[in-house]
């Protein structure tokens, strides 16, 4: 397919950046997919990205951006937990990016944190230097503490909510970014969005857990029945949210599932088929791809590039990069020829993986993705159904 579509296929360049600033974290989340997935190479990684590493990214950010004329782009500061790279090293690396990108160019730095080590005084310095804060926390306390733990395992969510305080009733409430949740089906699908409701996020981003064919995610065998567990948790959120939606927070997944179904193009990875766009960076330079394909199968992220000798156009042309830009035409035949694959566009790539096909294949959700595409498309057109016979005829119809 790759030599096929050569030909025809026109890279669409990068403008979001995953930096792996730390490559070990202070939790022992039981469903981690860094450190609890089939691959193990993140033992291989420094702990800490060194200076010269950031240094070379950010060339390698201003370069790439320059040469596409994009005058706006994201970096996240990711791990592991990247607060643990240190206060000075962190201040010194959000300067090293915004030296290199220059005046012209509008960096949106951010870091995406478990919030142990969220204090007063680093939230004062990621004000400083303009940085966004998105925190995982995966509901209520016992929902919380049921997976994200210490090595001692001792619960954070305390200590969580006491960061999630200081980040929302502050003065630094504008760096908030939003909640990443890990849906787990023993929790209750409402009582868990409306316990992330209570720290008044700008957004809420569930996450499917990253299961794929040979290792099923919680709840899905590998031989798929009828039932679709994953579908009916989110349709109660989407139920709740719909009736009462909250006009200062985003449900990334409902939103862009709405979106896709109105003919928009939401610039997501888990739906639709819009070309993705980041690159990842790991703690020793190393250009990954998306380090959730951890969950494949012991180096499924390493591509044979780096920072030192290969620019981000060379990871864009990368057959594991390029072939989730080819929309359509990078899908399995049997996703092809189903006609949701516009809206669910086969589900999260890592969720796609077997072992004797690649990637080749619908995502193991796929009986979930099409429960729930066609329950909100069936909502949407039942309530559009009045709006549309009341419009008048066009004159072609007429």
């Amino acid at each position: 397919m790759a030599a096929r579509l050569a030909a025809g296929w026109t890279p669409s360049p990068l403008h979001a950046f995953v930096l792996k600033v730390h490559s070990r974290c202070d939790l022992a989340c039981d469903y981690c997919y860094m450190y609890r997935a089939r691959d193990g190479s993140w033992r291989d990684q420094p702990r800490v990205m060194a200076p010269g590493v950031v240094e070379r990214t950010a060339e390698r950010i201003a370069e790439h951006l320059d040469a596409h004329g994009l005058t706006e782009a994201g970096v996240v500061l990711h791990g592991g937990e990247p607060l643990l790279m240190g206060d000075a090293a962190l201040a010194a690396a959000a300067r090293t990016l915004r030296a290199a990108a220059g005046d012209r160019v509008r960096l949106h730095l951010s870091v995406q944190t478990n919030g142990v080590r969220l204090t007063e005084r680093r939230l004062d310095l990621l004000a400083e230097h303009g940085i966004q804060v998105g925190v995982s926390v995966d509901g209520g306390r016992a929902a919380h503490d049921r997976h994200r733990r210490g090595a001692d395992g001792r619960g954070s969510h305390a200590r969580v909510a006491a960061a999630l305080r200081l980040l929302t009733d502050g003065p630094h409430r504008a760096l908030f970014n939003g909640l990443l949740c890990t849906v787990d089906l023993r929790n209750d699908p409402v009582r868990t969005y409306e316990a992330l409701l209570a720290h008044r996020p700008p957004s809420v981003d569930f996450l499917l857990p990253l299961g794929n064919w040979d290792a099923p995610p919680p709840g899905l065998g590998r031989a798929r029945g009828p039932a679709t567990p994953y579908a009916d948790w989110l349709w109660a959120v989407f139920e709740r949210w719909y009736a009462t939606p909250e006009p200062s927070t985003r449900v990334r997944i409902l939103d862009d599932l709405m979106a896709l179904l109105l003919g928009a193009t939401p610039d997501t990875e888990g739906l639709g088929l819009s070309p993705v766009r980041y690159a990842v960076v790991e703690t020793d330079g190393s250009l990954a791809q998306d380090d959730t394909l951890r969950t494949a199968y012991h180096g499924a992220t390493r591509t044979g590039l780096d920072v030192h000798r290969h620019d981000f156009d060379a990871l864009v042309r990368h057959p594991g990069i390029a072939a989730r830009q080819w929309g359509a035409e990078g899908l399995c035949a049997e996703c092809r020829a189903c006609p949701l694959h516009p809206v669910c566009g086969a589900g999260h790539y890592a969720t796609r993986y077997r072992h004797d096909t690649g990637f080749a294949n619908p995502s193991v959700y796929c009986a979930d993705l099409a429960a729930l595409v066609r329950r909100v498309r069936g909502r949407l057109a039942s309530d559009l159904a009045p709006v549309t016979a009341a419009r008048p005829p066009t004159p072609e119809a007429a």
